[in-house]
């Protein structure tokens, strides 16, 4: 009865509901945005990207010499959108695969926005600039400005999506014949990988660079195992990115020294190997039943046969 209370003291508080609110809708935007990504077998690109977009952080700060959050999701953005130029230059004209053009990209990105914080840390004055919380994410500094500033950006995103829906379906599982009716490949893909962009830089704060790629594949993953509509995975994608967001923030603030980040990706783990194993279609589960159901059969089959031989 005392958790109980507890928990509806909790519910009630007004920071839980800015940081639920907050990581609820960035995981609702993660689920729709990661489908395509997902669906386009470069599950691997937001994991680079994210990466990618910690020198620009480092490098903003270092112009402002202050915290301003927008100023720092600026410079990720441009980060961010560099490096998806260069690994388009390298993996369409060069002889590097896509594969390693990421590994190359990420790696590189992240040791260099590394050093740059840590040049920022070693500075006087710097220690308490908070940057390194950019790495794990701190959705508990998220305040109601933040929680706007993703509402915003997010209605935008999900308003291209809309707006685009045809051109996005038709080039994620055809890119030859949506250029053969005419869409423009170069455009088409520059909003996909800017919209990735976005959505990455948006979850940079609350999960951090190293999670947020998991925010990002993890809802479309779950939801693929359920139907192969593309609407539907969307919006099933989108419920369990929500969920995970708001549950994950209740378990953190729930219990004591849990990071928000983690837990959010825990639950949404959860919702993965769930749906791994218990999917009516896809899952391992239903596979086995149906594998011994069809060996039952057969065996049952050849040992007809051979009694009428006899």
């Amino acid at each position: 009865m005392i958790m109980l209370d507890q928990w509806i003291l909790l519910l009630n508080d007004y920071t839980f509901q800015v940081v639920a609110l907050g990581t609820g809708f960035l995981g609702l935007l993660s689920g729709v945005i990661g489908t395509y990504a997902t669906l386009r077998k470069e599950s691997l690109l937001g994991d680079a990207l994210s990466h990618a977009a910690l020198p620009g952080i480092g490098i903003a700060f270092m112009l402002i010499q202050r915290k301003e959050l927008s100023v720092l999701m600026l410079g990720a953005l441009i980060s961010g959108l560099i490096a998806t130029l260069i690994i388009q230059v390298m993996s369409k004209k060069t002889v590097v695969k896509l594969d390693s053009a990421l590994s190359v990209v990420l790696s590189s990105f992240f040791g260099l926005g590394l050093v740059i914080l840590s040049y920022i840390q070693n500075n006087p004055g710097a220690n308490q600039s908070g940057l390194e919380n950019f790495i794990f994410g701190q959705a508990s500094a998220m305040l109601a400005s933040d929680v706007r500033m993703i509402a915003v950006a997010g209605s935008i995103l999900l308003l291209i999506v809309l707006l685009f829906w045809k051109e996005f379906k038709v080039f994620t599982f055809d890119p030859i014949f949506a250029q053969t009716i005419g869409f423009s490949k170069k455009v088409i893909e520059f909003l996909l990988s800017l919209m990735i962009v976005i959505t990455i830089i948006l979850g940079l704060e609350s999960v951090g660079v190293i999670l947020i790629s998991a925010l990002i594949i993890g809802p479309s993953i779950a939801a693929k195992q359920w139907t192969n509509r593309l609407s539907i995975v969307m919006t099933l994608a989108a419920v369990i990115g929500f969920i995970s967001g708001v549950t994950g923030t209740f378990i953190s603030s729930a219990a004591a020294r849990i990071p928000t980040g983690p837990s959010i990706i825990v639950v949404l783990s959860a919702f993965v190997f769930l749906s791994l194993f218990l999917s009516p279609k896809n899952g391992i589960l239903a596979k086995q039943i149906a594998y011994k159901k069809r060996k039952k059969v057969f065996t049952r089959r050849i040992q007809e046969l051979k009694e009428g031989r006899k």
